[in-house]
C-alpha cells in the first residue's frame, strides 16, 4: 500500500476517539436466533456491561494479503471511506478469535475446524500469544497457513460514542455466523461471563435492570429480534433494511450513517 493511500487512512485515534470493530456471533436454534454476548469485568472500557466481541484497530490489522473475501476497495465502499477499510473485518475477527476464541479463517479453501483437544490447544496458544502482544495475526496466518475469513462478515451498523463520555469510540458492527466446527470460549481475563441467549431474552434481561447494556447493544439486539433466522439477517443486511431509522435520539446516542 503506497504512502499517498495510506495518508488517506483514519487515524487510529484522534483526540480521545478511538477506532473499533465489534462482531455479533449468531446461530441458528430450534426457537429461532442465538447471539453470543459477554459480560465486561471490572477495571476494563465498558465494565459489567453486556456486550459483544470487539475492540481497538491495531496498526497490525492492516492485513489485506492475508484476507479472502472482501477487498479493501469494498470494504472502503461498504464504510464509505477513502482508505483503511478492510482493517475493520481484520480487527472483528482478531477481537473475536481473542475474547471468544472463535476464529474466522480458512485454510486451503475449507473453514478451519477446532474440534480435536490437540488442535484446540495449539490455538489457545496462538490465542494468548495474541492477547500478550507476541504474536500478530499476520503471523499467525503465516505458521498455519490460514487466510482470514471477510467474507464471513456483513457489515451492520457505525457508531460513536457521544462526546459526554471521556473515552470515545468509533466503532463498526459486523454480523457473522457462528462456525460449525468451533466453540466459544470467552477469554477469562476480558470476560466476566459468556452466554448464547436469544435477542428477545437479552432485551427483557436488559428491561429487568438484570443485565446492563448500553445504546449500541440494545439498537442491536432490537433489530436482531425480528428474525428468526439467521440467514434472513444477512438478506436484510444486504438490502440494508435491517435498522432502524436513523433518528434524532439514536443520533443522540451515538448511531451514525451506514457510510
Amino acid at each position: 500500500m503506497t504512502e499517498d493511500v495510506t495518508s488517506q487512512m483514519q487515524p487510529l485515534q484522534r483526540q480521545n476517539i478511538r477506532l473499533a470493530a465489534t462482531v455479533v456471533l449468531m446461530r441458528d436454534t430450534p426457537q429461532g436466533i442465538e447471539v453470543f454476548m459477554m459480560q465486561r469485568p471490572g477495571g476494563v472500557d465498558f465494565p459489567d456491561l453486556h456486550v459483544f466481541p470487539g475492540g481497538k484497530v491495531d496498526e497490525q490489522d492492516l492485513l489485506e494479503g492475508w484476507v479472502h473475501g472482501c477487498s479493501e476497495a469494498e470494504a472502503n465502499r461498504l464504510l464509505g471511506l477513502p482508505a483503511g477499510g478492510l482493517r475493520y473485518w481484520v480487527t472483528a475477527i482478531r477481537e473475536c478469535f481473542e475474547e471468544c476464541g472463535v476464529l474466522l479463517a480458512r485454510r486451503g479453501g475449507r473453514f478451519l475446524a477446532l474440534d480435536e483437544p490437540a488442535e484446540v490447544g495449539r490455538f489457545d496458544g496462538y490465542r494468548q500469544a495474541l492477547i500478550d502482544g507476541h504474536m500478530t495475526m499476520a503471523d499467525l496466518c503465516r505458521q498455519e497457513d490460514l487466510v482470514l475469513a471477510a467474507d464471513c462478515l456483513s457489515y451492520f451498523s457505525h457508531w460513536l460514542t457521544p462526546p459526554s463520555v471521556p473515552r470515545r469510540f468509533d466503532t463498526r458492527f459486523f454480523v457473522a455466523r457462528m462456525p460449525v466446527m468451533q466453540d466459544t470460549a470467552a477469554h477469562a481475563w476480558e470476560t466476566a461471563g459468556e452466554h448464547w441467549i436469544a435477542p428477545g431474552e437479552a432485551l427483557a434481561a436488559a428491561e429487568s435492570g438484570e443485565w446492563r447494556m448500553i445504546s449500541p447493544t440494545l439498537t442491536t439486539l432490537k433489530s436482531l429480534a425480528r428474525f428468526s433466522r439467521v440467514d434472513a439477517v444477512f438478506e436484510a443486511v444486504a438490502r440494508t433494511a435491517h435498522l432502524p431509522p436513523l433518528t434524532a435520539e439514536l443520533a443522540q446516542q451515538g448511531m451514525q450513517p451506514l457510510r
